[in-house]
């Protein structure tokens, strides 16, 4: 596995790195630090070119600490200060070129610890990647976890939803982990049924449909594990679900997605709201 990891030297980059550090410790991967420095534009003035430099020198400085963080918990890690306009734009080109198989990014600071804010990379990154994307919660790096034991996919039951599913069984049976499966059931779906009872019948149903293509494609998995959070809206559904130090949470994309690209729908953005653990967002598969 090949791990992209952008770097800030933030609390927020020190999140991004420590999950890197555990996905890293957990799938043998390699990984690379990727930092973006503002592109200074000439601009008639002297010692622009000299600050440029400068920039580049401190970048180098302060991917430094990642490398750090990372040596001994990856199987290689290599650096790269990149210059350019946008952070995102620069990121997902690189990991692109290097073929990774993830992207990983802390998010925003606001607020208080756990649950997810996104910022402005994470928000660019979640609206176009063609790479998975991994989001450490805010206060990941206070106190990481060595390595991910169990695999949690937030798996749909309306048609034309992405199923995050596959990739997470991928996942899962790279590294021999648990797996679990969650379906959100809330008063706020009773569209599709006449009333909660039946949305939640529908939903069991599709728990049970989704175990068995785990159990039939992961027999050798140490625990599968399906269940329903119901509640009157998205959120109380949420806290009905709990989460270990070293759990990760998969979510699909929007069905408004382009092909192979991300597209945070609403749904998911609630999801990411809601939940301490670290998020998988993976592009739509068609």
């Amino acid at each position: 596995m090949h791990l992209t990891v952008g770097y800030l030297a933030t609390p927020t980059g020190d999140d991004g790195v420590a999950l890197a550090a555990a996905l890293a410790r957990t799938f043998d991967a390699d990984v690379d630090v990727v930092l973006v420095v503002r592109e200074e534009l000439p601009d008639g003035h002297p010692g622009r070119a000299q600050y440029q430099e400068l920039l580049i020198e401190k970048g180098k400085q302060w991917v430094a600490k990642a490398v750090g963080t990372l040596t001994g918990a990856a199987k290689s890690v290599d650096a790269t200060v990149l210059v350019g306009e946008s952070f995102a734009e620069e990121l997902e080109k690189f990991a692109e070129a290097h073929e990774s198989d993830l992207i990983v990014v802390g998010g925003a600071r606001d607020g208080f610890f756990g649950g997810h804010v996104i910022g402005p990379v994470s928000s660019a990154l979640l609206h176009s990647s063609t790479i998975p994307v991994a989001l450490a919660p805010r206060g990941y790096a206070e106190d990481p976890p060595e390595t991910i034991a169990a695999v949690t996919a937030a798996v749909p039951s309306r048609p034309g939803d992405d199923n995050p599913l596959p990739f997470a069984i991928t996942l899962a049976s790279a590294a021999n982990l648990s797996i679990r499966m969650v379906s959100l059931v809330s008063a706020e779906n009773l569209a599709e049924a006449e009333d909660l009872k039946d949305l939640r019948a529908m939903q069991v149903s599709a728990a049970q449909e989704n175990l068995g293509v785990a159990a039939r494609a992961l027999p050798d998995s140490p625990d599968i594990e399906s269940l329903v959070a119901d509640g009157m809206t998205l959120e109380s559904a949420l806290k009905k679900l709990s989460w270990d130090p070293d759990d990760i949470l998969v979510v699909g994309s929007s069905r408004f997605a382009a092909p192979k690209r991300i597209f945070l729908g609403s749904t998911a953005s609630r999801i990411l709201a809601g939940t301490d653990a670290p998020v998988i967002v993976i592009p739509r598969d068609e």
